[in-house]
């Protein structure tokens, strides 16, 4: 049975707008149907965009986990991803890349090796599992700095796992922290005890 899609779940594939994708329906680029007055796109037409121009070759997966503990769901994550590259894409070359580290962080050396091998054109696909695998905040920015340079990045699927909205809280502290030792100072300390605390009550 074919699925559909919403034009806000196709644009989150694509990095992009959801008016974006309205505009594409309209310009006949991407085929939808109309229920009751709202537009569903087929996910065969996903694929198809995804794979219109046969050019894709060499595709980065990219998967993290904010920490050491969750090294399990790291390894379903690549899992996961291969097996939808292999699906949508079918034979090509598959670049693994991995981090252990707070979405927030903008020194991940998985996430520099990736926009490294964007710059040399050795990619032409990113593929990550949700959205917030790739950075926290300033996901649209990101995808930008890859069509600079000839890379798409898409996302893979839409609902994301319950447990991860433990990393959610753990992101939220670590920006308590780093506001904290710009506000207080020689106080920062005993805020950090205070957040820490407030995060084992959680």
């Amino acid at each position: 049975m074919e699925r559909y899609l919403t034009p806000s779940e196709v644009a989150e594939i694509f990095g992009m707008s959801r008016s974006g994708v309205i505009k594409w329906i309209r310009e006949g680029k991407i085929k939808a149907i109309e229920v009751n007055g709202r537009w569903r796109i087929p996910y065969s037409e996903v694929e198809r965009l995804i794979t219109r121009k046969g050019r894709v070759k060499q595709v980065a997966i990219y998967s993290r986990v904010s920490s050491n503990t969750q090294k399990d769901d790291l390894e379903r994550q690549l899992n996961a991803l291969k097996e939808w590259v292999k699906k949508t894409f079918g034979e090509v070359s598959v670049i693994e890349i991995k981090d252990i580290g707070s979405g927030l962080k903008e020194d991940r050396r998985g996430l520099k090796k990736l926009i490294e091998l964007a710059k040399r054109r050795q990619i032409d696909v990113v593929v990550v599992a949700y959205k917030d695998r790739l950075t926290r905040f300033g996901f649209e920015y990101l995808v930008e700095l890859f069509k600079a340079y000839g890379v798409d990045v898409i996302v893979a699927f839409q609902d994301e796992p319950k447990d991860y909205m433990q990393e959610l809280v753990e992101d939220f502290v670590e920006i308590v922290k780093s506001l904290a030792s710009r506000i207080y100072g020689h106080k920062y300390e005993k805020v950090v005890k205070c957040v820490e605390d407030v995060e084992k009550d959680s």
